[in-house]
């Protein structure tokens, strides 16, 4: 069981998709009577529908409620930019590509790489994590390896 570390403002949004999925069990479940009542269940793709709609929403509400149970919330006034750590914002150098990205590391799931939130678990963030600006670090990724100059961490 892993823990998931965010910050205050994604374990209330990941509590607050968990109440609406949970609030979607009745309405599953009165589908599900609605489709029953129509008669042969062999070959009722309604009752079908609905029996999987309700398997998708039992499996979506317990991956959420391991999120929850096994949420760090990360105390953001302890941290400091010597080195880079989560929700840090960290600007770096592709030294492959000579390309300037800035990003903040959060955990997986908060991320989001097209509003800037990569996820410290990704082969980048884990070969930024611990390091400080100036140095150089190694990703290993899919592609092979990527060389990025830290140039600043900000909060």
């Amino acid at each position: 069981m892993a823990l998931h570390y965010m910050t205050q403002e994604g374990l209330d949004k990941l509590k607050k998709e968990l109440a609406d999925a949970i609030a979607q069990r009745p309405v599953i479940s009165a589908a599900i009577g609605e489709a029953r009542d129509k008669g042969d269940l062999s070959e009722n793709a309604e009752y079908e529908a609905a029996r999987e709609a309700q398997g998708l929403l039992e499996l979506q509400i317990s991956k959420l409620q391991d999120l929850v149970a096994n949420a760090r919330v990360i105390d953001e006034s302890q941290i400091g930019t010597d080195h880079v750590q989560m929700l840090n914002k960290v600007k770096v150098k592709n030294l492959n590509a000579g390309q300037v990205m800035e990003f903040t590391l959060v955990g997986e799931s908060e991320a989001d790489f097209m509003h800037g939130k990569l996820a410290a678990t990704t082969p980048i963030g884990k070969a930024l994590m611990g390091h400080s600006k100036g140095e150089i670090v190694e990703a290993k990724v899919p592609s092979g390896i990527i060389k990025f100059e830290i140039l600043d961490i900000t909060l």
